[in-house]
Parts: structure tokens; sequence; C-alpha cells
């Protein structure tokens, strides 16, 4: 794990009810039950070729059947407006005292004042309750996403404990939670190492947007947790509501399951994460700060963050850290040179995607920069004053270098946007000037037929201030 957190866990679960999980470190201790009714043979027993949807269905309000069941889960909005009203008396009830109870659905109607009514018995205490829909008709009511307040499903964490409970699946974020009140809803963030490979040990109810909560055990016996929404039945929240930092409380941004990882069996890429490389070759990435592809020079050291399998090809998009700037960058690579398409006659050399091609181990070279250049380095961005290797961080290596006279040099960078960046350096190897022209139009031949060049990738294109390659 990469936070300070003393982690001391012991795996507890309230004894009397088998859906309230908790990671070590609550204050009390209790061991782990595994009970509570299925709803397994609702769902077809067929091969998963799509975890989430061949598992877990969707069911809107509308389709609810009766006998589904639900856990009364209030937040604090609602312990001030009350959900749920006492069948017999007609009286509302106090979210706090139904907390963590079962509510099993038992059909609608409309009163005999016109009220329409969802209905629910409680094994819990042998109560029947119901909840009133707030206006209009049921079949109006329940095509909207607010379904019934406080209700989480829990058809969804009976088919998670089934289909889960002590299978090995990859962290997808870094950004769990684990428990500090073993009776009450305290918690605290940790972070994690992302693609880390964990062990899950207990499945109970979260809340009732994220009514799954997954409690997974790293390989160093810490454990932690993450509540998440699967099929999203009752949670009170749109498909286009699970953005920015509820993103991760979806199941599969925030786990994957080794079942589900392609060609798995073919190599072992989880091998290379973590593992300290350097580029052999210029190449370029995606700048995480920037969202611009940048040119990286030869020899620039980076960690491998995670590598994520695409679902189409044999391609990885492989995360990097970058050793001296820290900020992540991003490059689509293959691991098996098999799969690269046509043969090596037909590159003039490995082409850039080839990983054991483009990178080698170790940390590369070692390169001084002031942390106020650095600011400026991470965004592509060269100013007087910089050096060598601090021009060459911002923009990679130069396509062209000339030489005038006192020692004086110049860089030219082809850009993207059709401009050419020429940086001036003096004697001593320090920016003294830097500016931007236009590209010169390309010229034609024959019939009007722009003529390009290919260019050779070197290894020793860039050159220091006394015009020898590095």
């Amino acid at each position: 794990m990469t936070t300070c957190v003393a982690f001391l866990f012991l795996t507890a679960t309230a004894q009397e009810n088998p859906y309230i999980v908790k990671t070590r470190g609550a204050k009390q201790k209790a061991q782990m039950e595994l009970a509570g009714d299925s709803i397994l043979n609702q769902l077809e027993d067929e091969t998963a070729r799509d975890f989430i949807s061949d598992n877990f269905r969707f069911y809107s309000l509308c389709d609810w059947q009766e006998g589904m069941k639900f856990m009364v889960m209030p937040e604090k909005y609602d312990l001030v407006v009350k959900t749920f009203a006492d069948a017999a008396t007609g009286k509302d009830v106090s979210s706090m005292s139904l907390r963590h109870k079962i509510m099993i659905y038992k059909g609608h109607n409309e009163s005999s004042d016109g009220h329409h009514r969802v209905n629910f018995y409680c094994p819990d205490n042998d109560r029947d309750y119901y909840y009133e829909i707030p206006s209009g008709s049921f079949d109006d009511y329940c095509y909207n996403k607010l379904g019934v307040p406080t209700l989480a499903y829990l058809g969804d964490v009976d088919i998670a404990r089934e289909k889960l409970m002590g299978r090995t699946m990859y962290t997808k974020t870094q950004y769990y939670r684990i428990d500090t009140e073993y009776d009450g809803d305290g918690f605290m963030d940790v972070t994690v190492d992302k693609d880390m490979e964990v062990k899950v040990v207990a499945v109970g109810v979260g809340t009732r947007a994220f009514p799954v909560k997954i409690i997974v055990e790293d390989k160093d016996g810490n454990e932690f947790y993450q509540n998440v929404a699967i099929s999203k039945t009752n949670c009170g929240m749109r498909d286009d509501e699970f953005i920015m930092d509820n993103a991760k409380y979806l199941f599969g941004n925030s786990f994957e399951l080794v079942d589900d990882i392609m060609d798995i069996n073919s190599y072992n890429y989880r091998a290379y994460i973590g593992k300290v490389v350097h580029t052999k070759y210029p190449t370029t990435m995606l700048n995480e700060a920037t969202k611009k592809v940048q040119n990286i020079p030869r020899m620039i050291g980076f960690q491998i963050v995670s590598l994520n399998p695409h679902k189409n090809d044999t391609k990885f998009t492989a995360q990097f850290k970058h050793s001296i700037l820290g900020t992540y960058f991003y490059k689509d690579v293959t691991l098996d040179q098999k799969s690269i398409s046509g043969t090596s006659k037909d590159f003039e050399q490995e082409p850039d995607d080839y990983f054991a091609y483009l990178f080698a181990p170790g940390p590369g070279k070692k390169i001084e920069t002031t942390e106020g250049s650095r600011g400026m380095i991470r965004m592509g961005h060269v100013s007087v004053g910089f050096t060598e290797n601090e021009v060459m961080l911002a923009a990679g290596e130069p396509d062209d270098v000339t030489h005038g006279e006192n020692g004086m040099y110049t860089w030219m960078f082809k850009r993207s946007n059709n401009k050419l960046l020429f940086v001036d350096f003096n004697g001593s190897g320090v920016v003294e000037k830097y500016y931007t022209k236009d590209a010169p139009k390309a010229k034609t031949a024959g019939k009007g037929r722009a003529t390009t060049t290919k260019k050779k990738k070197s290894s020793s294109s860039w050159q220091n201030g006394k015009g020898t390659p590095l």
C-alpha cells in the first residue's frame, strides 16, 4: 500500500445481521458468517461472458417482483423526512428505528383516499409497512429514478456473495476505505496500489446508492473495502450521475476479476507493474497533465504504474510515472512480438509499440532540474535559462542542430501544429532565446503531388554544446 496507514484489521460482522460486515479495525471483533437467502434462481445459470450483465439484472420499480429483499439504510436526510408508515396504524415511522431491518416487497395498491402505496413486510419485527408515493399514480411514479428512499437492494448483495466470496480480483482505482466503528458507519479513506492482487473475504450491504460492500485482503493481510453499485436497482441515481468521484463506485471501476482479464494465461504481464524502466529510443507518450502527445527522449526513466489490456486487440495501455517529474504518461504497447502484424521485413526497425524494443530495465539517465523549471517542463514548455537536459525533458530530442559563432547553437523541433520551435543556446549550454516559425510548405513534384521523406529514428540524434553525440 502506498498510504502510510497502519492496517491492523480483523474481519468482523454483526452476529445478529449477516449483511453487516466490517474490515479489521472496527472496535469489536466477530467471526464472519455466510448466511442469507439467495435469489440466484431468478437468473439463468450460464457461463458468464460478462460478469455484470450476466448476473445482475436491473429492476425498475415497475418491474419489482413480490419477495424481493431490501434493507433500510437511512442517510442524514432520511432521518428528517420519514419514509415508511406502519400499515396497522397509518402513522409515520422513524427511519432510524428501522435501520438495518429487512423489507420484503409485497406489491402496491391504492388506498381508500386515493393515495398509491408500495407495500413491504418486515420479518425482523413481523410488521407491515408502506411507502406512500408523493403524488400521482404508481404507474406514473415507477419509471423515475427515485424509487423507494432508504432501501438498499439485497438481491445484488446475495448474488455478489455467491459469485465473489474467495475470488481473486485486481484493484482498478487507488481509493478505498476501512471501517473505524463496529456499530456505526465510521470509516477512513485509504490509498492503495492500483492493479494490486486482492482476495474477497467478505460481502455485505453498503449504502442505498452503492449497496454491495466488498471487503478484500491484499497479500500482506491488509483489508479494505468499497461500496459499489452493480445492477443499480433502486440506487436513486441515473447512469449519468456516476461521474467524477462517483465513477469509482461502479464495480468495474473498482475491481477486475481475474477471469475477465484478457489473455491472462498468455503472459504474466502483472510482473511488469512497479518495475523501473527507461526509454532506449525516442518515442511519444500522452502527457496526463497537458492531455497532449509529447516527445520523450531516450534514457528517460519511468515506473510502470499499470497495464490495462484492450478488449479488441492484443495491446495494453501502459501508465508510466516519470521518474524525474512525477508526471503520469500513457502509451499503447504490445508485450508479445508475435502479436505484431507483419514480419520483421515490414519494418526498418522494430515497431515503436513493442515494449521490449522501446524500454530497458533500469532508471536511465540522471538529470538535475530546479523546482521552478519542473512546473514548466510538466506542461511541455521551454524557458530562458533551461539547460539542454531540461529542454529535452520538455520538448524531446531536436529534429535538427545548427552551430553558430562563439559556441552558440540552435535546436529545432517540429511541432504537431505545423510550427517549428527554435531554441538558441549560449556557449555554456543554457537557453538564451526561443521562438517559433511556421513550417515551410511541402514541395510538390510531378502533377502537384507532395513528396515526403520518411525519417528514421536515431538513438544519437541529440548533441551537446560541442556538437558531439550524448
